[in-house]
């Protein structure tokens, strides 16, 4: 699972209690990835997944989520994923206007490739402009 930590905690602290949690449930060691964070250009807050005393757990906001897929562009599981996430995302805004929101949030370096992911999908989703 791909995460970033937010809160005040020292990272080794909170890898101690990942590695805890891991062991608790027969996880492998790597169960948590915080190496996504190197892949962000900002952080999104979606909805509350999980909220107990010390800790609340959030998912990314559908948009930021559909610029990462779009960014990575690595397979027919991204290009699944993609559609799904655009769909998710709504039908309320045309192409120009989805794609300026997605923008924000493209991994650097990866802009051309997210841009032709998103033609694709885009298509497979409203079908060809006219």
């Amino acid at each position: 699972m791909d995460a970033i930590i937010l809160a005040p905690m020292e990272g080794a602290e909170v890898r101690a209690l990942v590695r805890c949690v891991g062991e608790e449930r027969g996880w492998p060691a790597d169960w948590l990835n915080d190496g996504v964070k190197g892949f962000l250009s900002k952080v999104s807050l979606g909805r509350v997944v999980l909220s107990a005393p010390g800790i609340t757990v959030r998912c990314t906001s559908v948009e930021h989520l559909l610029a990462l897929k779009l960014s990575a562009w690595r397979d027919d599981l991204d290009i699944a994923d993609a559609v799904r996430l655009l769909t998710e995302f709504g039908t309320a805004l045309n192409r120009e206007q989805t794609w300026e929101i997605l923008e924000e949030y493209l991994v650097s370096g990866a802009e051309l490739k997210a841009w032709y992911g998103f033609q694709d999908i885009w298509e497979a989703v409203h079908g060809r402009p006219q």
